[in-house]
């Protein structure tokens, strides 16, 4: 893959690793599982959900996918800066005042207001252009839409009179609670398209089945799926199978080591003591890398290929392992924080049980911080390495 990434000095030994080889695997096996009645909406808000989002971006619409979706105006923006033909969806609501933003980088946005279908019609018509919108319908998650009663249905139908508005797409979303509240909101979902549809509007996409769903629902793929989290290998599914790795790696150094005598404390408050005369090391990352604070003395890194617990409460930039594991350690050594699994590392799915939260928030909640390092195996080639600092 060519490298056009920022290739400034790292100047950090605390870094994320991300294989755009597994992404691309990833959505290859997505795009396959659902066939070709099916389209696939990438989803790549919160920053491709910690891996970043200009590097994939290319890496995902050349390996099969139809569209990107992100959660808000900038995130689109961002990409359509670099990739000015990509199509982006934006699922979530935009201010009235910046629309014409939007219309003007040809992003497609969701709206749940004839209001706002009036307002970009207009817009529209002073660019000289359709504006591409999704509909978005409220089946009983209540977070956004257009409710899916007679009322909000016919003014839906109004919306055929707006010359300058492209109704490209309609999509709802799952609760995921079980498979019985799932079929009432499919099946609220189906009802209004086919009333609209009897009534002239023509859907090019229809969508209502996010990562979980594409795979343990397929009557419910409609002709579009929405795929975040499988993207970064990144598992919920618990009754059908798609082949996904987990494409990220979060790696740091040891950065100085300590004896801890019995008795001694470690870090604020010295809610952990040394038991023992204790060499402690300390690891260049924290709270402000993403790490969530509350796995002090819950959390382990992977050293050496052996678990080192994490002592003492985490710090905003650093944290602090017991090294009784692997009494040979020296400053330097590669500490991972986040792997796959393999070489006794841990992985996204373990660490986001220990933390009390899901997989997506342990990865989105990655700051900007740690640089970005991209690898690329291709067909008979040494892996690429590049890094962008900025991502």
């Amino acid at each position: 893959m060519e490298n056009n990434q920022n290739t400034s000095p790292l100047l950090r030994d605390t870094v994320i690793k991300v294989d755009l080889s597994a992404i691309a695997e990833n959505i290859r096996n997505i795009c396959a599982l659902v066939g070709p009645s099916a389209e696939v909406a990438a989803v790549v808000k919160a920053n491709a959900y910690g891996h970043g989002i200009l590097p994939l971006a290319p890496v995902i619409m050349e390996n099969g996918a139809s569209l990107l979706a992100v959660a808000t105006l900038s995130e689109a923006l961002e990409i359509k800066t670099a990739y000015p033909d990509y199509p982006v969806l934006v699922m979530g609501l935009t201010s009235d005042a910046y629309l014409p933003q939007a219309a003007r980088y040809s992003v497609i946005q969701t709206i749940d207001t004839v209001e706002q279908a009036v307002l970009l019609n207009e817009i529209g018509e002073k660019l000289g252009r359709p504006v591409s919108v999704h509909l978005k319908i409220d089946t009983g998650f209540h977070r956004i839409g257009f409710p899916d009663d007679p009322d909000s249905i016919q003014k839906i139908l109004t919306l055929k009179d707006l010359p300058w508005l492209s109704v490209e797409g309609i999509f709802s979303h799952l609760a995921l609670l079980d498979d019985a509240s799932n079929k009432e909101q499919y099946e609220r979902f189906t009802r209004v398209i086919a009333y609209l549809e009897s009534n002239g509007f023509h859907f090019r996409y229809k969508h209502i089945a996010d990562s979980i769903a594409l795979v343990d629902y397929p009557e419910y793929r409609m002709n579009m799926v929405r795929a975040g989290a499988l993207i970064y290998g990144l598992k919920g599914f618990h009754k059908g199978f798609v082949s996904v790795r987990q494409a990220l790696r979060f790696e740091t150094r040891i950065s100085h080591i300590s004896l801890v005598r019995k008795g001694e404390g470690v870090s604020y408050d010295y809610t952990w003591r040394a038991g023992k005369d204790t060499l402690v090391g300390t690891l260049p990352f924290g709270y402000a890398d993403g790490y969530p604070r509350n796995l002090r003395d819950k959390g382990t890194v992977a050293i050496h290929g052996k678990r080192c617990p994490i002592v003492g409460v985490i710090c905003m930039d650093q944290c602090m392992v017991d090294l009784t594991n692997v009494p040979d350690a020296r400053i330097g050594d590669t500490a991972v924080i986040y792997g796959d699994g393999t070489g006794n590392t841990v992985d996204i799915q373990e660490i986001s049980e220990l933390a009390g939260t899901n997989k997506n928030e342990i990865v989105s909640r990655l700051s900007m911080r740690p640089p970005r390092i991209y690898t690329y195996e291709q067909p008979a080639q040494k892996a690429e390495e590049f890094h962008h600092g900025s991502i």
